[in-house]
């Protein structure tokens, strides 16, 4: 397959783009303690349940809550049968029209890709990022959360969509070793070596090809299949974003939520506000 260049001004455009690294001050929960958060909103009441098998999410999560960093945040991205998304903090008294989406706590998290166990389903809690490109780690923003609403797939479109995930994967891969050969690409390109830039890239494009051999062919699993055709989700995610938790009550607050009326930026009309977050046991 063909790659996508990211070892010219792309990548020198996206290395320095991190939020930093992950906070290690966040606590850790007992393992067998199963946590609940309650979301209350200006539209209702979501109760979640958060995964201990991804604990550093699981743990900042909790940290913020904790600290009261989601009260008063608005659910400022709405996109009707895909997800609600909040947790930028920039949002709390954001005049209308105003861009949201780049505000964080100045950290970010190690990806936990717990896959295919945890997968997009609708309901489904999982942490926002920045793109491949600007993060090719995959690392999560260190406050914004999304829950996914998604629709529901045919067989043949979830066939068709398993072809694309994994030239997607291959990309992925290709961009990772792009950003760890970030210092040569860079001192190349402020050298204006284009033939060792083209050699690299044709060396990185071999190794690429030769870590996709060892992998198995993405496919669905039976129990993906099944939820993907009867409940929906949004299945383009996969093994992309990292699954942390899960809606337990409250899925008609989070429907009422996406069907809102909404700008060019996906930001609802009316605002829609996190009025407080809570921890119950």
């Amino acid at each position: 397959m063909k790659y996508r260049l990211i070892s010219l001004i792309i990548m020198l455009t996206t290395l320095n783009l991190s939020d930093g690294n992950a906070n290690s001050a966040a606590p850790t929960q007992n393992s067998d303690t199963e946590t609940k958060v309650l979301i209350k909103t200006t539209e209702g009441d979501i109760t979640l349940r958060l995964f201990n098998d991804t604990p550093l999410h699981r743990d900042n999560f909790i940290k913020l809550v904790e600290e009261k960093f989601y009260d008063e945040i608005l659910f400022h991205r709405v996109i009707r049968d895909f997800m609600i998304q909040a947790g930028d903090p920039n949002s709390k008294s954001a005049p209308r029209f105003t861009q949201l989406g780049s505000g964080d706590p100045g950290y970010t998290i190690q990806a936990e890709f717990v896959y295919p166990k945890h997968f997009h389903k609708k309901g489904a809690l999982s942490a926002a990022r920045k793109p491949d490109q600007a993060n090719p780690e995959r690392e999560s923003s260190g406050s914004q959360f999304y829950i996914v609403t998604g629709k529901k797939y045919s067989s043949r479109e979830l066939r068709e969509m398993e072809e694309n995930m994994s030239k997607n994967e291959a990309q992925g891969v290709f961009d990772r070793l792009c950003a760890q050969n970030g210092d040569s690409i860079m001192a190349m390109q402020n050298a204006g070596d284009t033939d060792g830039l083209i050699r690299l890239q044709n060396e990185l494009v071999a190794k690429t090809e030769e870590i996709m051999a060892r992998k198995e062919k993405f496919e669905f699993t039976p129990e993906q299949l099944s939820v993907y055709t009867s409940e929906g989700g949004a299945p383009f995610l996969d093994n992309q974003y990292t699954v942390f938790g899960e809606v337990t009550e409250g899925m008609k607050v989070v429907d009422k939520i996406q069907r809102a009326s909404t700008d060019v930026n996906d930001r609802p009309i009316r605002d829609i506000r996190i009025i407080s977050m809570e921890i119950i046991r």
